[in-house]
């Protein structure tokens, strides 16, 4: 349904999972004036209550348009996160942890540039973070370099002149200035939702890498933390 304050506004596909980073993008994408066509990928993720965040801040932000999108990447395994594995809960490590997920922002930003091209929006935004994280490789700048250029002749619009940018607004953030930012923009971080392993009793678990650095974000950027861990971390 269209909203009716964002009749004639440029519109921008903004990649939403339901955690703190992507909201914040999403935010730093209507501060800029875009009218926010979100899209969410429920890949059949273990985390999946992270789609009712991401609901809830579609609706709060509010978006244009929300697209849940269903793509089930547990056909190919390959994480903790889209199988039985364990998620790792020993801290943040130096190696690529299990919790990667094959190619996931490569075939995420595939999707956005394919939406972003049959709506008419030339501009995508994706919460990648390249300082607090937990060593994907898909966060990294080369990696977004490289996929603006291959959208640029990948698609019709970009062999005919008409490219796409895609915004990477957090990526030389660390999590404590993405905690500030949330802030600035007056957003309520307590619904996002950022754990890979959810406790019962809707708990961030407190010991996965993504609560961890979450944790340490609002510790650092010195604000109250509205995450209810089940252990604090």
């Amino acid at each position: 349904m269209q909203i009716p304050q964002d009749e004639g506004k440029r519109g921008a596909v903004v990649l939403l999972s339901g955690g703190l980073d992507s909201m914040v993008a999403a935010g730093i994408a209507r501060e800029r004036g875009f009218a926010v066509e979100a899209l969410t990928i429920n890949y059949n993720q273990r985390h999946l209550v992270e789609l009712a965040a991401a609901r809830r801040i579609a609706s709060a932000l509010p978006a244009r348009r929300h697209i849940v999108m269903p793509l089930d990447l547990t056909l190919f395994g390959g994480s903790s996160l889209t199988s039985d594995a364990p998620v790792p809960k020993s801290g943040v490590g130096e190696s690529i942890p299990s919790t990667y997920v094959p190619a996931r922002n490569t075939i995420f930003l595939s999707l956005a540039l394919g939406f972003a091209e049959a709506t008419g929006a030339r501009d995508i935004f994706i919460g990648v973070n390249a300082l607090d994280y937990s060593g994907y490789p898909d966060c990294r700048p080369e990696f977004v370099e490289a996929f603006q250029a291959l959208a640029d002749v990948a698609t019709k619009a970009g062999v005919e002149g008409d490219r796409f940018t895609i915004h990477t607004p957090l990526l030389a953030m660390t999590k404590a200035d993405i905690a500030r930012e949330a802030a600035r923009l007056g957003m309520d971080a307590g619904m996002s939702w950022s754990c890979y392993d959810p406790a019962p009793g809707a708990l961030h678990c407190g010991l996965c890498d993504s609560c961890r650095l979450r944790a340490k974000g609002y510790i650092e950027a010195g604000l109250p933390d509205p995450t209810r861990y089940a252990v604090v971390p």
